[in-house]
């Protein structure tokens, strides 16, 4: 059993912070100088760097203003942007949180809004003190997976741990989401046989399909200089450790970024826009899908690394999963898990699995997991494109 903070549209967090989000590259300093005093007090940073419209972006800030694990929002605008901030407020408003909205260009600058927005930021902080913390089951526990800084050992030991972890965690009722289908390439016909429904076989295969088409034309495949000097071979050996987080279990369906899962069960994320490329890498980096997770509900992401990578998230905890054991042994004050043991015929994939879960219990109840100790907020959001699901993407 957890513990949640409860939200007044009915949602329950495992974190209780407070977002200073800019809708604008021109008001992202003003908020990261609002942001900063207060980085240890739970107050994280968010935006959308853009000045062009885009029904993504806008969408994405929703979600992640609203998450359960955020208690109030603070809008930084400059005034001239797209992004649609009174939308925002509005929709944020309407959750039951509190906001505010600072336009730079109508509140004398830098200086004064940098000011305006501190002295809120100290009310909320006061005031998310009462939130009230009530029992949490594991049925309204959201998990997302990525894995990244990829090499050979990953595919051995951190993702089947991950795995496995779902496929405990999901007799127990979790929602589990796990996503990279430009990583599954491959393994779509494999997947598509643990589908709960034919349709949704069939959007599996076309799922990937889309993906293999998006990395085609843009001549560039998800696949590092990094993930070859780590023993990585081809796109299909790289897949094959990819797909190995989504463990055995069936798959109740795909969503889309912003899109929360209709019940619980297992889901793949499709992360590259539907359509022609438009603007760039579909996973320009992990933190950029991590932002994605978040935004279908995750409260916590489990991060596999084999090269080893340090970043967290603002919004939800992220629990680095080490896959090889001297990795570990470098970056062991920003690893949470060693995976690496199994290869050293330590432990097994089913202890560090269940290891991992009590962790994750830990992490739900309040616990910091080693990226958050170390104040990493890390965040990104780009232009994307996406259309509507198809029939037979979720259950019915």
């Amino acid at each position: 059993m957890l513990k949640g903070y409860l939200r007044q549209d009915g949602k329950k967090g495992i974190r209780n912070y407070i977002l200073v989000a800019y809708t604008v590259e021109c008001a992202h300093h003003v908020a990261r100088e609002i942001q900063y005093p207060y980085r240890e007090k739970g107050v994280h940073v968010i935006g959308f760097h853009g000045c062009a419209p885009n029904t993504y972006a806008n969408n994405m800030m929703e979600a992640l203003c609203t998450h359960s694990n955020v208690g109030a929002v603070l809008i930084m605008s400059l005034g001239c942007e797209n992004l649609n901030k009174e939308n925002l407020r509005e929709v944020i408003k309407a959750s039951g949180r509190s906001v505010k909205t600072i336009t730079i260009q109508e509140s004398k600058g830098s200086k004064l809004s940098i000011e305006e927005g501190k002295n809120w930021i100290e009310k909320q902080i006061s005031i998310l003190k009462e939130t009230p913390q009530v029992p949490m089951a594991f049925n309204e526990l959201s998990i997302g997976t990525i894995c990244g800084g990829s090499d050979a050992t990953s595919g051995i030991t951190a993702n089947p741990v991950i795995g496995k972890t779902f496929d405990n965690l999901l007799k127990k009722g979790i929602t589990a989401i796990f996503e990279e289908t430009g990583e599954l390439i491959g393994c779509e016909h494999i997947m598509a046989e643990r589908a709960e429904t034919s349709e949704l076989s069939e959007q599996l295969i076309k799922t990937v399909d889309k993906a293999k088409i998006y990395y085609q034309n843009m001549g560039f495949g998800s696949f590092s200089d990094g993930n070859a000097k780590g023993g990585l071979t081809t796109i299909e050996e790289k897949s094959m450790g990819a797909y190995s987080k989504s463990g055995n279990s069936k798959i109740n369906g795909i969503i889309k970024p912003t899109i929360q899962p209709p019940k619980n069960g297992l889901y793949l994320l499709d992360v590259v826009p539907d359509g022609s490329p438009m603007f760039g890498w579909p996973n320009a980096n992990d933190n950029a899908e991590i932002a994605e997770l978040i935004a279908c509900g995750a409260h916590i992401i489990l991060f596999s690394t084999g090269r080893g990578s340090v970043v967290g998230s603002a919004v939800s905890p992220v629990i680095k999963i080490c896959a090889n054991p001297q990795t570990f042994k470098n970056l062991e004050d920003d690893m949470d898990i060693n995976a690496g043991s199994i290869i050293e015929g330590k432990e097994t994939i089913d202890e560090i699995a269940k290891l991992l879960e009590e962790y994750i219990v830990k992490i739900g109840n309040g616990n910091l997991t080693k990226s958050e100790a170390l104040w990493h907020q890390e965040f990104q959001l780009a232009y994307k494109k996406f259309g509507n699901l198809e029939p037979g993407c979720l259950p019915s």
